[in-house]
């Protein structure tokens, strides 16, 4: 479960994170910030600064003009609700820094970048030096010495190390004790009188593990049922309505990015790492999808076309497992309709096509039918989205992950 931005700040700052001074509104409300502010549209999702949900006022006067802007803006398929407004800093520097799970090592990890703030990302293409990382034991938590050494390791050395590394042990207290999956800090400001404050946060919590947070299922106790679905964008629900089509298979399990490859991948393992091998090697991956049980060419088609139609998406990706409940054939038909449907040429729009199992003689003739090159069950998930990427020509083009 993603928290919203104040309410991730609300817990930093009990932790001992200093947050800008803040006040959340709601529609027709006033900001109590005096001077300069950030207005900042509460959406639980990244990208918002880009997609126009962060402005900036000189004073309350000014702000009331761009919070009516704001509050009738949808931002990446969400309605703006609630609007942080918050002190602007005189910001010197900014850091990235963020603690996660790693699922291979089975350990919490820190990732941190003296580069922070927009399109963060593109620094470990550059400059893969410059971003460090170091596993802790979430048992004994990260201890002072090595949140210095990892500071150190980045470049940054006196008082602002002392001052960063100090923040980074906080934050990983944050993670282990919140049962997180997330806590990120980007970015973490250096102001011009030498003061720190996390500028804006992410903070997601594990939701299995909220019986273990009374106090932050209490702060989330507001949340209603119509509340949560504020939580989900256009593009996931009408997923969500193609999956209900009918009972047979599933086709809609989805989770939106920014990426312009579109995904149709697996259920279950195969699909965690048709999406992992995609994102290794930058492939820019549009969404995370799950389909099998051998669902209708219609709610393949429906699926297909859902994705393509998404703003940026250049290409879409098949990738399975070898299966035996699914039909390749069905499968291959519903991805041709529905590329067919928005205009496109099939052989053009999927880059790559790997579904060996039942009927895979039939599904491989109706796509030799429409020229599209596809692999069998010889080509790994790696390869095959290897293949991807490569007809993408992400190598060259870069850009976020």
């Amino acid at each position: 479960m993603r928290l919203y931005e104040y309410e991730a700040k609300t817990i930093l700052k009990e932790k001992g994170i200093a947050v800008p001074e803040s006040c959340l509104l709601a529609p027709g409300d006033v900001p109590t910030i005096a001077g300069p502010m950030m207005l900042k549209a509460q959406v639980p999702i990244g990208g918002r600064g880009k997609a126009g949900g962060v402005l900036s006022a000189a004073d309350a006067a000014v702000a009331g003009a761009v919070l009516k802007d704001l509050f009738g803006r949808r931002i990446r398929g969400y309605d703006v609700h609630a609007v942080l407004a918050e002190e602007k800093a005189a910001v010197a520097c900014e850091y990235f820094l963020a603690i996660t799970y790693d699922s291979v090592a089975k350990l919490p990890v820190v990732v941190f970048s003296k580069a922070g703030g927009v399109d963060v990302e593109d620094v470990s293409r550059r400059d893969p030096g410059g971003v460090v990382k170091r596993h802790f034991s979430a048992r004994n938590g990260l201890p002072s010495y090595t949140a210095r050494e990892i500071v150190v390791k980045a470049g940054i050395g006196g008082k602002a190390m002392l001052q960063i590394a100090a923040v980074l042990t906080r934050l990983a207290g944050v993670f282990t004790a919140c049962d997180a999956t997330l806590a990120e800090i980007n970015p973490l400001a250096q102001t011009a009188d030498g003061r720190l404050a996390a500028l804006d946060c992410h903070l997601d919590i594990d939701e299995d593990a909220l019986f273990r947070q009374p106090a932050i299922k209490a702060q989330l106790a507001w949340r209603s049922e119509d509340s949560s679905n504020r939580q989900t964008s256009d593009f996931v629900r009408q997923a969500a309505a193609i999956d209900a089509l009918d009972h047979r298979g599933v086709a809609g399990r989805m989770i939106e990015f920014t990426g312009r490859l579109g995904l149709i991948i697996g259920g279950g393992g195969a699909s965690l790492t048709a999406f992992d091998a995609v994102s290794d090697l930058n492939g820019q991956p549009a969404n995370y999808c799950e389909i099998g049980g051998n669902p209708s060419v219609r709610k393949v088609a429906a699926l297909t076309r859902l994705i393509l139609e998404k703003p940026g998406v250049e290409k879409i990706a098949v990738i399975m497992n070898v299966v035996s409940n699914t039909r390749v054939d069905l499968v291959a038909r519903g991805i041709i309709k529905g590329i067919l449907k928005t205009g496109r040429t099939p052989a053009e729009a999927i880059a790559v096509f790997r579904v060996p199992g039942s009927w895979e003689e039939e599904g491989f003739a109706i796509l030799d039918k429409y020229g599209v090159t596809y692999c069998d069950r010889r080509v790994s998930i790696d390869e095959a989205a290897a293949i991807a990427v490569q007809r993408m020509g992400f190598e060259n083009k870069g850009g976020e992950a």
